[in-house]
């Protein structure tokens, strides 16, 4: 069997963050879609794990909990039964659980809900742009893509304004809690077994944490019974409640994935202006259906969610391999959305190109 590591002949290590500090490596990626699409990967410092790296063979099994189940873990990382238990969000659940929990959610954040926050949404995207121009040369990655989501969020959950440079800064800690630029601690290091039950075993989460409920303490207080927040607590179809860890774990992923995810996508987007302008001159002259087009084409290109893992619940065979019980299973969303099979020129950036049926976020 091919293990796929580091070697001569350029294939990348798929478990080193330091493969990804220049980009995704799509060499890799395109590589094993040909030659290895189901691929046993050395996990380094955790459990090995098979590499998924086709549309198709992803869509299919993405698609069928009971055979690869996300309720054990959606991350690389080994977890500890405890650690897991404390730290699981909505993510780490198979239907019904998460469907009930999903409904919920997206709920909360209709296109009818968010239409009503649209005038406030364009007035914090003015300001910031207007902040960001008002300099002579400014990094827009720090101006725009890190300032927008949290600031968005925030508006979005009803939080107080004077919080969110402190939720921005947070956002950054919990996201980049593996930089020492970022964070003096990593998860690889033993001063952080204090925080191995909060998320991403990091000291924002427990902040984060913090925060959390006291916000679920103040909106029960107030009688609060306005915004997304209230629509998140309020009870289900079966008249359960989300408990108080639940909310804050979900507060938590809220704050990762809302943040890391649109700061991504809208970075990757500017980029792919500056290097090409001609897609900047033709969304100048855009009406409304290329723009939802263009903006389903962005988030393709960025493919922010590169990847989950899933674990198989019992012994299968793909494409000539034989997986395990208890294998870890990684979807590379990132590979899916380059596959020259599904996209024609996937490394393009195509606004008009529809369908576009891509799986940026799993």
């Amino acid at each position: 069997m091919t293990i796929w590591h580091p070697s001569d002949d350029g294939y990348a290590n798929l478990s080193d963050h330091d493969s990804f500090i220049n980009g995704a490596p799509h060499n890799t990626f395109a590589r094993m879609r040909h030659e290895d699409p189901v691929a046993w990967c050395d996990g380094g410092q955790y459990k090995g794990y098979w590499s998924l790296t086709r549309y198709d063979d992803i869509l299919k099994h993405n698609r069928n909990p009971a055979l690869l189940s996300s309720a054990r873990g959606i991350r690389m990382e080994d977890q500890s039964r405890e650690e897991y238990l404390a730290r699981r969000t909505f993510q780490e659940t198979d239907p019904p659980e998460h469907s009930a929990t999903r409904k919920l959610v997206n709920e909360a954040f209709s296109k009818k809900v968010i239409d009503q926050l649209e005038i406030l949404i364009r007035d914090l995207c003015v300001d910031i742009l207007e902040n960001a121009l008002s300099n002579d040369e400014f990094d827009a990655s720090l101006l725009i893509s890190r300032q927008l989501p949290m600031r968005m969020l925030g508006r979005v959950l009803g939080l107080p304004a004077q919080d969110l440079d402190w939720l921005v800064t947070k956002g950054d800690e919990l996201i980049a809690n593996t930089d020492p630029e970022y964070s003096n601690f990593v998860p690889d290091k033993a001063d952080t077994d204090e925080f191995r039950f909060m998320p991403f075993r990091s000291p924002a989460g427990a902040d984060l944490y913090s925060y959390a409920k006291q916000l679920m303490q103040d909106k029960a207080a107030r009688n609060d019974t306005k915004g997304v927040l209230h629509l998140i607590l309020q009870p289900n179809e079966q008249g359960e409640v989300i408990s108080d860890t639940e909310f804050r774990n979900f507060f938590c992923l809220l704050v990762a994935a809302g943040n890391d995810t649109t700061r991504y996508t809208l970075s990757a987007s500017m980029h792919a202006l500056v290097v090409k302008p001609e897609l900047l001159t033709l969304l100048q002259n855009a009406d409304n259906r290329l723009w939802a087009s263009a903006t389903e084409e962005f988030i393709r290109w960025a493919s922010p969610t590169m990847h989950f893992r899933r674990t198989a619940t019992e012994d299968f065979e793909l494409h000539g391999k034989k997986v395990k019980e208890g294998d870890k299973v990684v979807y590379w969303f990132i590979s899916a959305n380059r596959d020259e099979s599904r996209f024609e020129k996937p490394f393009e950036v195509d606004l008009r190109r529809t369908p576009n049926r891509h799986m940026a976020f799993g």
